[in-house]
């Protein structure tokens, strides 16, 4: 079978290709550069812990050498602190559970970072074809496939079974399948600066509001790095007049002075100005070809973090596309993918889009109400920490995948589709490691709640109590499941079962070992019986998304037409699963 091509190779398609591989489908990974992403250390991200644990995963073990989990979070107003809180700092408790009662500690590092580091997991990868300077600008579809063409300096035609266009905010891919991309312009503006100073909060995120200086603005917050370096971003009016180089030298100085009593030594690295819009494409899949990352959506006001959303997605995609190609068609699961994320990213715009004018309408008398500092702070600290509407990790609880009747088999502290605890878990060979490092493997995880299993020698567990018929439904469920057991889970009792995806989300729950039930769930959660495959992805592109946009795929049809009536022949390049290794 072809490849899947993934067109871009930033930090989402570079996921993307990893996720695949890790599943056993090889890639073609078109890159329009030539593979260097200048260094700039203003240009940073935030990853939550579930995203930073997928790239760890994926190979990038050693993102803490570059990254900085912080310690804590300090938000001020004006003179005052409204709350300091601190963090996990990344730092398991010493028995290698999560610290009780902290939130998680996101991972804070410069992007051009995560990039080389994912690069060169990809180099590592046999299964994985990264060809620069591949700019395309033709796309075409058909029930067997789909066919790309780029063009010079490496004028080639590439043959695919999926395409996924992870190619940025002016994505070719979004274009070339004519979907439309709506939003808003300028949500927030911010000028940025890096910068190598000793404040006094260190490995501490910092937000101040209303700041008592004369260009602090209405917002200024400072988040650090390793080496002393830290990020500061100064909330600018959306549409403003352009920020000089002396305007931010002045910002630096007055705020370190604010923060220290007086400006301290500080090494400047790097500037800019950071423009945040809001949008969201209209459909993400059309016939063979989707969109992840900013090709499909941008957002980022209010801490709200688009590339932690795009490297959701190549999870989410990752490993339905994988179930495809390595069984045939599945209809169901694969629109899955946009029913999931689609979903998921608009509710996180509208939960922005319905705090801006709150947090950003000005003081008036809402600033003189009791408690409203603290309150305004909570939402906005929600986007940052990863938490609430702005920033906690999805849950897909309506989504298609989700069998029938789950409520009834809620029988644990995580509901259906939301992520599942990373708990300890013994694998039938006695292996122990964390649940999530069993994930983003191509199957389900079937988890048995079984107090002691820890001190028992597994020759016994598993032949004793509710194990054989376990096992036994586990083997008579479609496709690879594999059984894994845990001493205890949040909010189970003993005998539990769950059924996990291989995106680490929740299918359902059961007290105690249901062979039927567990079956209709993992076929469902697997996209149901498969339908009629070929004929109906070729039916694919007539189907709406619901939202009356009637929008067809319009592939460079015309071009070829013009191409045959030149008598041009179409050389095939196509690239498949036995001819990737080594072809860098």
């Amino acid at each position: 079978m072809d490849p899947v091509i993934v067109v871009g190779a930033g930090p989402v398609g570079l996921t993307l290709s990893l996720a695949l591989a890790a599943q056993g489908v090889p890639s073609v990974l078109l890159d329009e550069g030539s593979g260097t992403e200048e260094p700039r250390s203003a240009r940073t991200v935030v990853l939550r812990e579930d995203t930073a644990d997928l790239v760890g995963r994926l190979g990038c073990r050693e993102l803490d050498r570059v990254g900085l989990h912080w310690t804590g979070w300090r938000s001020m107003r004006r003179k005052q602190l409204v709350r300091e809180m601190p963090l996990s700092g990344g730092r398991p408790d010493e028995g290698g559970e999560p610290v009780p009662g902290l939130l998680p500690s996101p991972l804070h590092l410069p992007q051009h970072e995560l990039s080389a580091a994912l690069r060169a997991a990809v180099d590592k990868e046999a299964r994985i074809r990264l060809v620069p300077m591949s700019r395309i600008d033709t796309l075409e579809q058909d029930r067997d496939g789909i066919t790309v063409h780029t063009r010079e300096p490496g004028s080639t035609w590439w043959r695919g079974s999926y395409l996924v266009g992870c190619d940025g905010a002016r994505s070719t891919v979004r274009k070339l399948l004519d979907i439309r991309f709506p939003g808003r312009t300028a949500v927030e503006r911010h000028a940025v600066a890096a910068l190598r100073a000793e404040l006094p909060w260190p490995g501490q995120a910092v937000s101040h509001r209303q700041p008592p200086w004369r260009t602090g603005g209405p917002e200024v917050s400072a988040r650090p790095l390793p080496n002393g370096v830290w990020r500061l971003d100064w909330l600018l009016p959306p549409r403003g007049e352009l920020v000089t180089p002396e305007a931010v030298i002045t910002q630096i100085r007055d705020t370190l002075a604010g923060w220290c009593g007086e400006t301290p030594a500080y090494d400047l690295l790097d500037t800019g100005v950071h423009t945040l819009h809001h949008r969201l494409a209209r459909r993400w899949r059309k016939q063979r070809a989707f969109l992840a990352g900013d090709a499909a959506h941008l957002l980022g006001a209010l801490g709200t973090q688009g590339l932690d959303e795009g490297i959701r997605d190549a999870e989410n995609l990752a490993w339905k596309l994988a179930h495809a190609w390595h069984h045939g068609p599945a209809e169901q699961l694969l629109d899955s993918y946009q029913a999931e994320r689609r979903a998921a990213v608009a509710a996180r715009l509208r939960a922005a889009d319905q705090s801006l004018p709150i947090l950003r309408g000005g003081g008036g008398l809402r600033a003189l109400v009791p408690g409203s500092a603290r309150g305004h702070d909570t939402l906005l600290a929600d986007g940052h920490l990863g938490r609430g509407a702005l920033g906690a990790p999805p849950s897909y609880s309506h989504s298609p995948l989700s069998p029938p009747h789950t409520e009834a088999h809620t029988v644990v502290g995580t509901p259906p589709g939301a992520p599942v605890a990373d708990v300890t878990v013994t694998a039938p060979d006695g292996t122990t490691t964390r649940l999530r490092e069993r994930l983003g493997q191509g199957h389900p995880l079937v988890v048995l709640v079984a107090p002691g299993t820890g001190v028992w020698d597994r020759r016994h567990w598993q032949t004793a109590g509710v194990m054989p018929r376990l096992s036994d439904a586990v083997a008579a469920l479609p496709g690879t499941t594999e059984l894994l057991v845990t001493e205890s889970y949040p909010g189970a009792s003993a005998h539990t079962v769950l059924l996990v995806r291989p995106d680490g989300h929740l299918v359902a729950a059961f007290g105690g070992v249901r062979p039927a039930e567990l079956f209709t769930a993992a076929r469902t959660a697997l996209g149901g019986a498969p339908r009629g495959g070929r004929e109906h992805a070729a039916e694919e592109d007539g189907e709406g998304e619901g939202e009356g946009e009637g929008e067809g795929l319009e592939s460079a049809g015309r071009e070829s037409a013009d191409r045959e009536s030149r008598g041009e022949k179409r050389p095939r390049a196509g690239v498949h699963a036995e001819g990737t290794a080594g072809h860098r």
